[in-house]
């Protein structure tokens, strides 16, 4: 059988989130998601866009995700990346015709990947 992004991502628990030139949440059991292209986080009352290239110090509220799991989490039909955690957060990545914008990383390698023009591309077996 194989999985999908959710079995993936789905329950893990964030460990720590750092900016920079690219966005990496870190959660339990060794998983990384690495943004590095805008995205959107959305919280219960509020919106805030990131552009990475220019680099960025996460804010409270994306700070706050610390703690927090995973609830679902889709690869859009274009290739972007939507995470959703508890507590009404939503994490939005979209597709890039220029770079490859988002990543799951384990110690054993890349998951998943997300190619320029909206690829996703599975490393590991599913």
């Amino acid at each position: 059988m194989r999985k999908s992004i959710t079995d993936v991502l789905a329950g893990h628990r964030v460990e720590s989130v750092k900016g920079g030139i690219q966005l990496d949440i870190a959660l339990d059991g060794r998983v990384t998601v690495r943004v590095e292209n805008e995205f959107r986080f959305s919280g219960p009352s509020e919106v805030e866009h990131y552009y990475p290239d220019l680099g960025f110090e996460p804010s409270e509220l994306l700070l706050g995700l610390v703690g927090h799991t995973v609830d679902s989490a889709a690869v859009t039909m274009a290739g972007g990346l939507e995470l959703t955690f508890e507590g009404g957060r939503t994490l939005s990545v979209p597709p890039d015709a220029r770079r490859g914008p988002w990543s799951v990383l384990t110690p054993h390698g890349a998951v998943c990947t997300a190619l320029e023009g909206g690829e996703v591309v599975w490393a590991l077996p599913r």
